[in-house]
């Protein structure tokens, strides 16, 4: 079987640059003359003039933070895309709310490449643990792994001994979802005594891969590789070992252009210098132009070992704004203060992020003037209902929290 997905993995960066350019200011004229929204947004921009990555960084940020106003304005998908709603398979909602799309194009997210750079082949049966409901993780893997000519099994997430009953019995070959419920999978496993032998490829996203966890899941006799996405965007870069299996940074994928930009501007970096991600998706349906993902990272130097030539970047960094990750759910500010607003009368709210114990614990610190054991639960179900992941509430004296306008404080290190 090829090392590689297909040839525009192995072609020179000049040949890449090439088409690319050649191929922006035609999605940038799709964009205006099929988005409303772009219409508007590009409108003073000649496509015919953006023929150069200098020329591009002269166009202004969509960041990922205004999608939500934007399609607010004109639901639900505020005039991006350019498809009618017929043409559309499924719409998905993030927390936000932000609404995605997909449509009957095979392999929609572009995953593909980076499941095959994971070890997965035609006639995987895959074990999907990514949720199928609202969010499009599930169908983004799926569609991944179906245009690799996978089965794929959708198991979706919790039920834990039910799943190690699932996967005992079908056998697939690899997981898919997230290390923290791989994790938990292994362990249960050993404790009841599953047989879980067959996975042999782990293909993780949505949440951090310290290196404790990715020993433990080649010590189950897993290869564990990783990729970076969004739901707007689908794959942005991925994983992929070098002959000796070692594992540095992560290649583009071949379907987007990504710049990084000093944070709050569109001004490129120099490489090697961390700043926020800003992608161009040659999507047709979803022609995303200089989108602001809100995440850190930086250019990584080099050639990647595996003989893949796009540049590579260091992976997922943190995030630009406040806005982080919880469990592979997004939290934002405005949900802190959707809480707050459930239950007036408190002072100041602090939500603290922590890596503990291999997880990931939140905890919403509160001002409140008359703590109680009532409050606190009520608490705690208005933060599953609205964030979409549990959280503790721990109360505070009035005025005890920090007065510098942070209302996520992400202090998670990972060892």
């Amino acid at each position: 079987m090829a090392p590689h997905f297909d040839t525009l993995e192995t072609r020179t960066p000049e040949a890449r640059e090439k088409a690319l350019m050649q191929a922006l200011p035609q999605q940038i004229a799709h964009a205006k003359a099929n988005a409303p929204f772009f219409a508007e947004w590009l409108k003073d921009v000649d496509p015919t003039s953006v023929t150069s990555r200098a020329a591009l960084a002269r166009l202004p940020v969509l960041r990922k933070s205004m999608l939500g106003e934007v399609q607010k304005k004109n639901p639900p998908m505020g005039g991006l895309i350019t498809v009618p709603m017929s043409k559309v398979r499924h719409v998905f909602m993030s927390p936000g709310p932000i609404f995605e799309i997909d449509t009957d194009e095979p392999d929609y997210f572009r995953g593909a490449r980076a499941m095959y750079a994971c070890g997965f082949r035609p006639g995987d049966v895959v074990y999907n643990t990514f949720a199928y409901h609202l969010t499009p993780a599930g169908m983004m893997m799926e569609s991944a792994a179906r245009a690799l000519g996978c089965a794929v099994v959708p198991g979706g997430v919790g039920n834990t001994e039910l799943q190690l009953d699932a996967i005992a019995a079908i056998r697939p070959s690899g997981y898919v979802g997230t290390p923290s419920f791989l994790k938990i999978l292994i362990e249960k496993a050993a404790e009841l005594g599953k047989d879980i032998s067959s996975l042999k490829h782990a293909f993780v996203g949505a949440e951090a891969l310290p290196p404790s966890l990715r020993q433990m899941f080649r010590t189950a006799g897993m290869t564990c590789l990783q990729s970076y996405g969004t739901a707007d965007l689908g794959t942005i870069a991925y994983e992929s070992a070098g002959p000796d299996g070692t594992v540095e940074g992560m290649v583009v994928d071949e379907g987007v252009i990504v710049e990084i930009v000093r944070p709050g501007t569109g001004d490129p970096v120099p490489d090697g210098d961390v700043g926020e991600v800003v992608v161009t998706s040659f999507n047709r349906a979803y022609p995303l132009i200089r989108f602001g993902t809100g995440d850190m990272s930086a250019v990584l130097a080099g050639a990647s070992p595996c003989g893949r030539t796009n540049t590579r970047i260091k992976g997922w960094m943190g995030r630009a704004d406040q806005r982080t990750k919880v469990r592979g759910m997004f939290v934002d500010p405005e949900q802190i203060a959707e809480i707050a607003r459930k239950h007036p009368g408190l002072g100041r709210l602090r939500l603290v992020i922590d890596w503990v114990d291999q997880a990931d614990i939140m905890t919403l610190k509160v001002e409140a003037p008359q703590a109680s054991t009532d409050l606190e639960k009520a608490m705690e179900g208005t933060i599953r209902a609205v964030c979409k992941v549990g959280g503790k509430v721990e109360f505070a004296k009035p005025g005890s929290l920090p007065n510098d306008g942070k209302v996520i404080d992400d202090v998670r290190k990972y060892t």
